[in-house]
């Protein structure tokens, strides 16, 4: 009801209900346009804004008021009105918004944008009646959007923490709560709190990773096993990681290695690799080895001298496979063979925050084992989406 200004922001807890009131509010504004402007929905990609915004919104008021979208023109009737639908993600979004005007505007994961379309929409929303709304997650609090909302500019914000919500199970709270205890991720998503990711990251493993050993014996059926494979320069290390995945979400990791990469020697590498992978496949066999996108001729050198099939790591962003290794951990479902994983032992424990305000990143300074762990997420960061839909 207080929601009347230029800006209007949600900020705060996971599942607190912001988009939620959101799919009430939006049928009001589009209905209030009065054709002076674009309507413009914008998320981080045009596939998230449907599933969050688009395809609850349908459930609710019925396939007459909300169309389905056009995904090659973009746009979307609702509430008898054309609406355009973009993806914040990459630049190329930012063109469609030049030299148009935008009477409406909302907004879905807004942290997750491009700084420039933030910018570009800015300088839209040029109408006497131009208002925005828009949701969020917290992030680190020297995020250029944290910034905006302390600003002197005209913004209505409300915060949010997860207790908030009183629709939510009792069950569902208390099982976050414990998935992300011992986290940044708990000050942001219980709390709603714009804290800066500082430390140690897996702070819970570090403290007694004697807790996540499986034994050769306890071993699970795997639905596939697969190896991680990430190539070093002259300052850091080739490194080597098995995992296998059950068909209930489990991540055990089966065998690391590190191995010095120096000398630049080829034939030294694939000797490692092969001794590496002989032991793995003779055990639980191989699915796929997932390679260093960037070291193509190391790659195919791989895959023609072993003949196992070998793909490019997608090199997922790296907090997102940070939250899933977190996500794991806490839930139970990440596992260490024992007596096999010294070096990722030690790099998951040293793993740490680079000391940065405005976003999370994990250092990369040399001091820390950073191979061992992009070896580890390659091996499974293809299922990622998969391991954290179980959770919800």
């Amino acid at each position: 009801m207080n929601a009347t200004h230029r800006w209007n922001i949600k900020s705060g807890a996971t599942r607190s209900g912001k988009t939620y009131m959101d799919y009430f509010v939006i049928p009001k504004r589009i209905r209030n346009c009065t054709g002076r402007g674009l309507i413009v929905l914008i998320g981080n990609t045009q596939g998230t804004l449907i599933r969050n915004v688009v395809d609850p919104m349908r459930n609710i008021w019925g396939d007459q008021l909300i169309r389905l979208p056009n995904t090659n023109t973009g746009t979307i009737q609702l509430f008898g009105k054309k609406c355009y639908m973009l993806g914040a993600d990459n630049k190329a979004s930012v063109k469609k918004l030049q030299g148009s005007a935008v009477e409406y505007a909302y907004g879905d994961e807004i942290t997750t944008w491009n700084e420039e379309m933030f910018s570009m929409l800015k300088s839209r929303l040029d109408k006497p009646t131009s208002i925005f709304d828009g949701t969020c997650n917290p992030e680190a609090p020297g995020h250029w959007l944290k910034k905006f909302i302390d600003s002197d500019a005209d913004i209505y914000n409300q915060s949010y923490c997860l207790d908030d919500n009183p629709f939510n199970s009792k069950e569902f709270v208390d099982n976050l709560k414990k998935e992300l205890a011992g986290t940044v991720y708990y000050d942001r998503f219980v709390y709603g709190r714009w804290v800066a990711a500082e430390g140690v990251i897996y702070q819970m493993f570090a403290n007694a990773p004697e807790k996540f050993y499986i034994n050769q014996e306890d071993l699970p059926y795997f639905e596939s096993v697969n190896i991680g494979v990430d190539f070093g320069g002259n300052k850091s290390k080739h490194a080597f990681v098995a995992t296998g995945l059950t068909t209930d979400g489990k991540i055990i990791a089966l065998k690391s290695k590190s191995v010095s990469a120096k000398d630049g020697d080829v034939d030294k590498l694939l000797y490692e690799f092969i001794i590496f992978s002989d032991e793995i496949n003779a055990k639980y066999g191989i699915d796929t080895v997932y390679c260093d996108s960037a070291e193509q001729v190391l790659k195919n050198t791989i895959k023609n001298r072993t003949g196992y099939t070998v793909r490019d790591s997608i090199k997922n962003p790296i907090i997102d496979r940070i939250r899933c290794t977190a996500l794991l951990m806490a839930t139970g479902r990440f596992f260490l063979l024992r007596g096999a994983n010294d070096d990722l032992v030690k790099g998951l424990s040293d793993a740490l925050w680079k000391n940065e305000n405005t976003k999370d990143i994990r250092l990369d300074d040399g001091t820390t084992d950073i191979d061992i762990l992009d070896a580890y997420e390659y091996s499974f960061e293809r299922y990622m989406r998969q391991l954290t839909a179980i959770e919800g």
